[in-house]
């Protein structure tokens, strides 16, 4: 994608996802934020990943029904880690709803270790994928 995209995964707001003022509980976009990096590396066939960090502006509110876009982005590469930078946008209004900012590490789960990095992983981390739609 030549914006910078690695995907964008629209969605649909569902009435679960609502609190009891009728928005888009803050946890859940968490949970929209895990759906769109697992469709990515599902793609892009990256396993071994362990989240790290995560960081969450909120700027507006979304609703029941309302349609959203995840956009995710790779924003650096360490030794065994890396940062994703994240935009929600209402995808009728164009109105960003939240940016976001985590830190994944390259993770092996039987030693519980971080991994450093091979070159062909960090080549699969940057490879875009197409757009996707969860309902």
């Amino acid at each position: 994608m030549s914006d910078g995209w690695l995907i964008r995964v629209r969605l649909t707001v569902r009435f679960r996802d609502c609190d009891p003022y009728g928005h888009v509980n803050n946890a859940v976009y968490l949970t929209y934020l895990e759906n769109s990096r697992f469709a990515l590396w599902k793609a892009q066939g990256v396993r071994g990943v362990i989240l790290a960090r995560a960081e969450v502006d909120y700027l507006a509110q979304a609703r029941y029904g309302d349609v959203l876009e995840v956009r995710v982005k790779l924003e650096g590469l360490g030794r065994s880690s890396f940062r994703y930078l994240y935009e929600v946008v209402d995808v009728t209004t164009g109105q960003q709803v939240l940016a976001a900012r985590t830190v994944q590490v390259h993770f092996n789960y039987e030693t519980n270790t971080t991994v450093e990095m091979t070159p062909e992983f960090r080549t699969k981390l940057q490879t875009p994928v197409e757009a996707t739609w969860q309902s």
